[in-house]
């Protein structure tokens, strides 16, 4: 390997773009939502994609409902709780999209609203 190669894939990794908080936020919703999206498109030939795809959504937002919940959190407090409740919302509709009493459209429907938020498209929630 000649001096220029290796120099090269040393510094490869460093052109991948920073990221912001919100941009990362976004790329996350943005993974689950096309596997929601991709599952929803065959929920009966491949239902653990869809419980999984809904595993990982759960868990998100349990997350976001946790950072909300910390008094440190710096967002507004009427955003907090709209962000906590869509969080309960979406534990209760993906407990029944898995016994099959729902569809996950929503929680997709929920998710690019967020998306839409994290991109100034909107208030998001």
């Amino acid at each position: 390997m000649n001096a220029q190669l290796l120099a090269k894939t040393a510094y490869a990794g460093a052109a991948v773009p920073t990221r912001t908080g919100r941009g990362t936020e976004y790329e996350i919703f943005a993974q689950i939502t096309r596997r929601l999206n991709a599952a929803l498109k065959r929920p009966d030939e491949d239902f653990s994609a869809l419980a999984g795809a809904l595993h990982d959504n759960r868990t998100l937002w349990t997350t976001l409902a946790a950072d909300v919940a910390e008094a440190t959190n710096g967002l507004p407090q009427a955003l907090r709780a709209r962000i906590y409740y869509l969080s309960e919302f979406t534990r209760h509709h993906t407990r029944r999209v898995l016994a099959r009493e729902a569809t996950a459209d929503v929680l997709v429907e929920i998710n690019m609203a967020v998306m839409r938020g994290l991109r100034g498209e909107g208030d998001g929630a």
